[in-house]
């Protein structure tokens, strides 16, 4: 199950961070200064994908690599990113070096260790100023379906319907799914603006539902005119 997050425990996990995060924001020593410059150097060109993970550690919960896996699943697959767990840890060390993140050990309910990580200050204050910030730009759409549509010379006319045909129902899938997340979302506090880009996601997913179940009809009356090269005609 997803650990939800709480306003208590953001308090909590802020609290048992003061510590951690107040070496992070004082002003360093003089011999240290390289140090700093570098790990600045380094926050500035943090991927996009190290901000998603420290967005989900925003939310105030300290996680384990796993459980941020699992927050992702919940919302995040829809709109942006679908992590392995190696990816995962690999963003967690990046924000840990530069002070945006910090780990320690617990013990589990199995009594085995295992190592959680939550945001520090330094770490909130940088997440909420790349909000603010960073720059918009168009997202990249990399659409496979319609790259082998593009390419529909090479293939037979009925291959290349079953390809648009099951984009359309995995889309209808998906729009289910998300609208399952929201309706999930809308029952958490603090949870208004994940239920908000899953009501999005429903949407963005039921338009390619729809978008796909035209491009079939394109595809039918692109064969019925004759005018459709086949993998002999180029």
């Amino acid at each position: 199950m997803i650990k939800l997050p709480g306003a208590s425990a953001q308090v909590d996990v802020l609290a048992r961070l003061g510590d951690m995060s107040t070496a992070a924001d004082d002003q360093p020593p003089a011999d240290d200064r390289t140090a700093a410059e570098s790990a600045a150097e380094a926050a500035a060109k943090l991927p996009a994908t190290a901000w998603a993970v420290l967005g989900v550690l925003a939310f105030g919960e300290e996680l384990t690599g796993y459980e941020i896996r699992q927050w992702t699943e919940h919302i995040l697959r829809f709109f942006y990113w679908s992590p392995a767990m190696s990816q995962i840890y690999s963003e967690l060390k990046r924000l840990e070096r530069v002070g945006y993140a910090a780990s320690r050990e617990v013990s589990g309910e199995d009594g085995r260790p295992r190592r959680v990580y939550a945001i520090t200050a330094a770490g909130r204050a940088a997440a909420a100023d790349w909000v603010a910030h960073a720059p918009v730009e168009p997202p990249v759409l990399k659409h496979g379906p319609l790259l082998r549509v593009w390419l529909g010379h090479l293939a037979e006319p009925d291959r290349l319907r079953e390809v648009v045909a099951r984009h359309r129902d995995e889309s209808a899938g998906l729009a289910a799914e998300a609208d399952d997340a929201r309706r999930v979302a809308a029952t958490v506090a603090g949870w208004a603006y994940p239920e908000l880009v899953a009501r999005w996601a429903a949407r963005y997913h039921a338009a390619e539902r729809d978008l796909a179940e035209k491009l079939l009809e394109d595809l039918d009356e692109l064969l019925a005119s004759g005018r459709a090269p086949g993998p002999s005609d180029l």
